[in-house]
């Protein structure tokens, strides 16, 4: 199955513009078996579906992951 390269999470932010975090197709897998994206810093990290299911994961102990309001393909 092929996978986007890179998708753009959206989070919704209050009283603010959202934020739009661009993630790039790593060559690991969770633990659904579908491919993990991550952020230039490694800090964001998701797993994404091939329905565009996003389940985020902890990059670093105590780290309580938000869930982004939206997941857009950025490529194919």
């Amino acid at each position: 199955m092929e996978y986007p390269e890179s998708y753009e999470l959206i989070f919704q932010a209050p009283a603010v513009e959202d934020d739009v975090v661009i993630v790039r197709r790593t060559d690991k897998a969770g633990a659904g078996g579908y491919p993990i994206y991550e952020d230039e810093t490694g800090i964001v990290r998701a797993e994404i579906s091939d329905r565009g299911e996003v389940r985020m994961v902890a990059s670093g102990g105590h780290q309580v992951p938000r869930m982004p309001m939206t997941a857009r393909s950025l490529s194919s």
